[in-house]
């Protein structure tokens, strides 16, 4: 996308580059800008865009718990060993993972990953949580 703000009607393709036309939409329309330089990636959500998305999450909220659904809150890190067994899940966030190796100033005796997917964290639990069918829904 342009730099240029001041750019009238939006300049990318949907048909051939939808994450930029995405991307070009959500900021002409005042919901999101990036984040700090340097750190590629990060998106700040205005207050119109996490007032949409607070709406969104309340009537699937509504709705998944209308069938007995439950939420659960799983941690954002997660240790490098669960990210090694869903090798085949990671692989195509591997270059974007990032790792967290200190505690303080204390190096933690296994690096902790910010998870780019939940599978390898909340699977295991599932796996705990659910025996039979009787034990759905979870989650």
């Amino acid at each position: 996308m342009s730099d240029d703000d001041q750019t009238l009607g939006i300049t990318e393709s949907k048909e051939y580059a939808t994450g930029d036309w995405y991307a070009e939409v959500c900021q002409k329309a005042g919901l999101t800008n990036y984040g700090p330089e340097g750190m590629s990636g990060f998106i700040v959500a205005r207050p119109r865009a996490y007032g949409l998305w607070e709406r969104v999450q309340g009537e699937l909220d509504a709705r998944f718990k209308d069938t007995g659904v439950q939420n659960a809150y799983f941690p954002l890190f997660i240790p490098e060993s669960y990210l090694e067994r869903e090798k085949d899940i990671v692989e195509g966030f591997d270059p974007e993972v990032a790792w967290v190796t200190h505690g303080g100033h204390e190096e933690l005796e296994e690096r902790l990953a910010v998870r780019p997917t939940s599978e390898s964290i909340i699977a295991p639990y599932m796996s705990q949580w659910i025996r039979s069918h009787r034990d759905l829904p979870c989650a």
